[in-house]
């Protein structure tokens, strides 16, 4: 039977840290979505319909807004369900959180790409690259010497949505990663990726979503907390 349904419907990949991050939220706030994982080469007609940019993820809401960026996604959830208080970090403000996530998503995602994809960057240097983002590492780590988390002693929305894409860089190299990442840092992935929330939205694998498929609700367990 064909899925059908009134929830809201994100459009995900499972590797992609943007994704993950957008799942993060959902699991965090425990507001079920009908998910449709797709594969990169071949993007559902709708998801491009609905969103010609062609990334992920997008959130299609049943009153037809388009929400496409994965932190907007994450905010949209917790804003109306938030029972960790990942928008009221233990100290500074959301607008301190967001303003470091912001710094992040520039210059780090920026040398994350041209390291890890220099061939797709015109004069690239993948080593100054991988220098300069480990560079900004100090961002997190100069916090993390402070405190267990990026602000305060417990998770919030800044390590939520940073950690996928330290991640993501921590793999492209492990042993340089090692070697050269801020001890600090290290521990603090580890930290996250040990978590339940992590699990939940990377342990496991969809299978590629068609217009025939039966309704796949994400997250599994939050079947009441429909919207």
């Amino acid at each position: 039977m064909a899925e059908q349904t009134s929830l809201p419907i994100l459009y995900s990949f499972r590797r992609c840290p943007y994704a993950m991050r957008a799942r993060l939220g959902l699991v965090a706030s425990q507001r079920a979505v009908a998910l449709r994982e797709i594969i990169l080469r071949d993007k559902p007609a709708h998801m491009l319909e609905i969103s010609p940019k062609g990334t992920v993820p997008v959130l299609l809401l049943n009153d037809g807004t388009v929400i496409e960026e994965s932190l907007d996604i994450m905010l949209w959830a917790l804003q109306q369900n938030d029972p960790q208080s990942w928008l009221s970090p233990e100290t500074g403000s959301l607008e301190e959180m967001l303003q470091l996530i912001e710094e992040m998503d520039g210059d780090f995602k920026r040398n994350l790409d041209r390291y890890k994809y220099s061939t797709r960057y015109e004069d690239a240097d993948p080593d100054e690259h991988y220098t300069l983002a480990i560079k900004e590492l100090s961002k997190l780590s100069e916090r993390l010497e402070k405190s267990a988390y990026l602000f305060g002693n417990r998770p919030a929305l800044a390590d939520q949505a940073l950690f996928p894409f330290v991640r993501q860089f921590a793999n492209s190299d492990k042993e340089r990663f090692e070697r050269e990442a801020p001890q600090s840092v290290k521990k603090w992935l580890l930290e996250r990726i040990d978590q339940p929330d992590f699990k939940t939205v990377f342990g496991k694998k969809w299978k590629p979503w068609s217009p025939e498929d039966d309704l796949v609700l994400f997250p599994e367990e939050a079947a009441t907390h429909v919207l």
